[in-house]
């Protein structure tokens, strides 16, 4: 009985480690998208922000890319 309530939490613990790297993750490409597009806008004197939405949107569809990268190789 008590041999399997460590195995559990560290399940858990296992899980909420890995979901929480993949949200980290997330963030970092899409704040990376944002401020590149944004020094580039500004690099470029672009009254419109073009590369910032550009930009942002594809760090957000790589960022969605490798969610569900991620959660087929984890879900194996």
């Amino acid at each position: 009985m008590n041999l399997k309530k460590p195995t559990k939490e560290l399940k858990k613990l296992d899980s909420f480690a890995k979901y929480s790297t993949m949200a980290f993750q997330m963030v970092i490409i899409i704040g990376v998208g944002v401020f590149g597009g944004i020094k580039l806008d500004e690099w470029l004197k672009l009254r419109f922000p073009l590369f910032t939405i550009v930009l942002s949107l594809a760090a957000v569809a790589i960022s969605i890319y490798y969610m569900i990268k991620d959660l087929i190789k984890f879900n194996r």
